[in-house]
């Protein structure tokens, strides 16, 4: 049974190589005491990056799916590759005032503050089944808003996928709280 329309080459590759293997840690990043899990390190390898794509497409197989959206910044590079390996459109969650056009907004709050992501108002049809993806989930506050923005724009969200869960700071519970599945590759203890 192939997983995908065609078999992505080193399926055994990936049973021996973890994801976490390809995650630098930057100590005290952005300020003492944060762990910074880098996925650049991942998105340069070339066998890495293709093993979190289809890792991250796995659990949706299958399932029609309309759209790929993304959340700035990171989560663009892993969008745009699903996106393609689906064949289907991409729509950018982005920060405010990134976007042209009209847009839809949702606020949410940081560590240290609130912030808004946008979307355009026309970037879903209702009904449309979209997945959501992005490189982390920490706290979950820029998903969240995300959720929301696809939620009023109308679409059937299949789910989420992330490659790195922070399980300590309790994005992914929030998430499932707001009844979108969400699909891990791994995680980090700490923040």
């Amino acid at each position: 049974m192939l997983l995908f329309p065609y078999q992505p080459a080193g399926l055994r590759y990936y049973t021996v190589n973890k994801i976490e293997s390809y995650i630098r840690t930057i100590p005290d990043y952005p300020k003492k005491g944060i762990q910074f899990r880098d996925v650049s390190t991942l998105f340069q390898d070339p066998r890495g990056f293709r093993m979190a794509v289809d890792m991250l497409l796995h659990p949706y197989a299958g399932q029609p799916i309309d759209k790929v959206a993304a959340l700035e910044a990171r989560g663009f590079i892993l969008g745009g590759a699903i996106a393609h390996q689906l064949s289907v459109g991409f729509v950018p969650i982005r920060k405010q005032g990134k976007l042209p056009g009209e847009t839809m907004h949702e606020d949410y709050t940081l560590e240290y503050g609130e912030a808004t992501m946008e979307i355009h108002v026309d970037a879903i049809e209702k009904g449309e089944r979209v997945l959501l993806v992005d490189d982390l989930i920490a706290t979950g506050g820029t998903c969240e808003a995300g959720i929301k923005l696809l939620q009023r724009s109308g679409a059937n969200i299949v789910g989420s996928a992330f490659i790195i869960d922070l399980p300590a700071l309790g994005g992914k519970k929030l998430i499932e709280s707001l009844g979108v599945d969400v699909h891990i590759l791994c995680e980090f203890d700490g923040d």
